[in-house]
């Protein structure tokens, strides 16, 4: 996967994988590969697992409660997870920057990709870009993404639920 400049793409496989596991270590592959990251090895049961682990700790970047402690957890992630920055053209498909050491498990390439991506993402695009849906009954994590930065909702059906609920409660009241 190219990391773009604002980090969107490791952050939205990362979101994915936390809203939707995947089911086995296929799934993980399958996921991986549809979001265009090349595996250096068969992923493995392990990896899967690791995975998990590794998407409990991104979590708590996500739901920091200040930009100093999301930059705190976020840099114990990269220690553990990124390499100094090397260019490659590992795949035929262009140079590009890798934040990793060569033949990592898919689990050791995905912790350095969302690592480094993340951190991208929010000293790119600012440090509130991480969050939690604003609807209760939801809380699903997202990537603000927006122009403006002041997205609430996870997703548009989110928004809308929300936007009814206001608008009933109001009418009644």
């Amino acid at each position: 996967m190219h990391l773009n400049p604002y980090g969107e793409d490791p952050v939205r496989l990362a979101v994915n994988l936390v809203n939707h596991p995947p089911r086995n270590a296929a799934d993980l592959a399958r996921r991986c590969e549809s979001a265009g990251v090349v595996a250096d090895a068969k992923p493995t049961a392990e990896d899967l697992r690791e995975v998990e682990r590794y998407l409990a700790l991104w979590l708590g970047v996500v739901d920091a409660d200040s930009a100093q402690v999301r930059a705190e957890r976020l840099n114990r992630l990269l220690s553990q997870s990124s390499a100094h920055p090397r260019l490659t053209n590992h795949a035929g498909d262009g140079w590009h920057i890798h934040y990793r050491d060569p033949g990592l498990s898919l689990a050791g390439a995905l912790r350095a990709l969302i690592s480094v991506g993340t951190a991208l993402h929010l000293s790119g695009r600012g440090m509130t870009r991480l969050r939690r849906c604003a609807l209760e009954e939801c809380l699903s994590p997202f990537g603000d993404f927006s122009r403006g930065g002041r997205q609430r909702y996870c997703s548009p059906a989110c928004a809308n639920r929300d936007a009814v609920r206001r608008h009933r409660a109001k009418k009644s009241a």
